[in-house]
């Protein structure tokens, strides 16, 4: 099983914002720290999902049970019910989705925010990347 814990930040509401991706399973462990530009931080959420998904299928990972970790209660609500209100976001949720299809086992779950520091700590780094200049 693979072990993905995400977490989207911005610096303002909008402002600069970054993905934190924190991978673990099949003996491995990988950091993802991805500067996002300027946004708000529900769309940081959904990008650093999408960034996840994408990264996992990369890696070969769809026939192998992931299980995403998210303290974005937005997320993960809109994930399960394969909807969201806000027009704005309806764009992310269908990437994410069409994304997530593409796995055999594919799980997310709410995780309170102390279960998700590293994922946190990852994103922040990202942000000050994104005001930095620096990818």
């Amino acid at each position: 099983m693979i072990e993905v814990y995400i977490d989207g930040a911005s610096a303002g509401n909008p402002g600069p914002s970054g993905a934190g991706i924190f991978i673990k399973g099949n003996g491995t462990v990988e950091k993802y720290s991805i500067p996002l530009g300027i946004m708000s931080n529900h769309e940081a959420e959904y990008h650093a999902l999408i960034k996840a998904l994408e990264i996992c299928l990369d890696k070969g990972f769809s026939n192998t049970l992931v299980s995403f970790r998210t303290d974005s209660e937005l997320v993960n609500k809109a994930i399960e019910k394969e909807f969201v209100k806000n027009k704005l976001y309806i764009p992310l949720l269908e990437t994410a989705l069409q994304l997530s299809n593409k796995f055999d086992l594919f799980f997310i779950k709410w995780i309170p925010s102390i279960e998700n520091k590293v994922a946190d700590e990852l994103a922040r780094l990202a942000i000050r990347k994104n005001t930095l200049g620096e990818h």
